[in-house]
C-alpha cells in the first residue's frame, strides 16, 4: 500500500513536509499546495525547488482551467526543478475557485474540460495525474467522468468521492468511488475522512484492489497515523509537541513578526489540538495568544 500527504493549501507547504520527514516520515509520496499561475511566486519557488524537499517524492500541484497555462508551468517544473510529474487539481470545492470553474468547478463543463486534456496530454512533457471529486452538485454524472479520464494516460487517479456540493461535510459516497473500481482503467488512489487505522482498515476492505491512500485532515489531526497503519505505536504528546515546536521554527525562519507565525500555528493546531484532552479549550487558549512568548506558554501549561 502506498501512502500519501494530500496538498492541503497553508497548511502542508515545505516547513510542514521537512517536519513529517524527520519525525514520522511514513508517507511514499507528498503533494503540493497548488499552484494557480505562470509566475510563481517567491513562495510557490520555495515550496518546489529540490533543496526544500531533500529525501522525499514530491508531486507538485497545479490549479488552473487554461490548457497553455498548466502546460507553461509544467514544462517549467521539469526543466527548472526536475519534475517528471504534476498533478491537475479538479477537486478543490472553494467558492472562489469553482466559481471561475477551475478546482471540482471544471467537472460542471465537460467539453471544456475534454478540450483542456487533449492539450495538456499532448503538449506537456510531464506524466500528469488526477486529483477529482465525482461532480459538482451530485455525483449521477460521475460515470460518465470517468469515462473522460480513461480516454487520457494519466499516471494515476486520485478520487475524493465528494461532490463539490458536499465540501467536507457528511460521509463520502463509497457507491460512487465503487463506479471508478468497476470502470476506471487507471490506478486508483483513494482519499476523503480516514482518520483512524479502522478508517483506513474499512477502505482496503471494501475496495481491496485499491493500492493507494491519500490522507490530509486525518494525517494533521495525527500525524503518525501513516506509522499506526504500517504497525507502529501511536504517537505520544510529547512526540507531536516537538513536532509543533520544529514547525513553528521553521516559520520562525523564513516569516517576520509574530502575527504571521501564530497565524499559521493556529491553523495548524485545530488539527494538532485533537491529540490533548479537551481539544476546543486549547485551540480557544492558542488563538487568544498574540505573541510568540504566550502561545509557548499556552502549550506548556496545558501540555505539562
Amino acid at each position: 500500500m502506498k501512502l500519501y500527504l494530500a496538498p492541503m493549501e497553508a497548511l502542508t507547504g515545505y516547513i510542514f513536509r521537512n517536519a513529517y520527514r524527520d519525525f514520522f516520515g511514513d508517507a511514499d509520496r507528498y503533494f503540493t499546495p497548488f499552484i494557480a499561475s505562470k509566475k510563481l511566486s517567491s513562495k510557490e519557488k520555495n515550496d518546489v525547488i529540490p533543496e526544500h524537499n531533500v529525501g522525499m517524492d514530491v508531486i507538485p500541484q497545479i490549479l488552473t482551467n487554461k490548457a497553455e497555462e498548466f502546460c507553461y508551468i509544467a514544462n517549467r517544473l521539469k526543466e527548472y526543478y526536475g519534475y517528471d510529474e504534476v498533478n491537475l487539481n479538479l477537486g478543490c470545492p472553494s467558492g472562489t475557485v469553482v466559481a471561475k470553474n477551475r478546482g471540482s468547478g471544471f467537472l460542471r463543463v465537460l467539453p471544456e474540460l475534454r478540450e483542456f486534456l487533449d492539450v495538456i496530454y499532448t503538449k506537456c512533457n510531464t506524466k500528469i495525474s488526477i486529483k477529482t471529486r465525482t461532480g459538482v452538485d451530485d455525483s449521477d454524472s460521475f460515470g460518465v467522468i470517468i469515462e473522460l479520464y480513461n480516454d487520457y494516460p494519466l499516471s494515476e487517479l486520485i478520487i475524493h468521492p465528494r461532490c463539490r456540493k458536499d465540501g467536507y461535510s457528511g460521509s463520502p459516497d463509497l457507491d460512487a468511488f465503487q463506479i471508478a473500481v468497476r470502470n476506471s482503467k487507471h490506478s486508483l488512489c483513494y482519499n476523503g475522512d480516514i482518520k483512524t487505522v479502522s478508517d483506513y482498515n474499512r477502505i482496503i476492505q471494501n475496495f481491496p484492489s485499491v493500492e493507494k491512500i491519500m490522507c490530509g485532515r486525518g494525517l494533521l489531526a495525527n500525524p503518525g497515523l501513516f506509522g499506526e497503519i504500517k504497525g507502529k505505536a501511536e504517537t505520544d504528546k510529547e512526540t507531536i509537541r516537538c513536532f509543533a515546536k520544529e514547525i513553528c521554527k521553521g516559520y520562525c525562519e523564513i516569516m517576520s513578526g509574530d502575527r504571521n507565525v501564530l497565524f499559521k500555528m493556529k491553523e495548524l493546531w485545530i488539527y494538532l489540538a485533537q491529540n490533548f484532552e479537551s481539544p476546543e479549550k486549547l485551540v480557544k487558549k492558542i488563538r487568544k495568544a498574540e505573541t510568540l512568548v504566550e502561545y509557548e506558554a499556552v502549550l506548556n501549561n496545558y501540555i505539562y
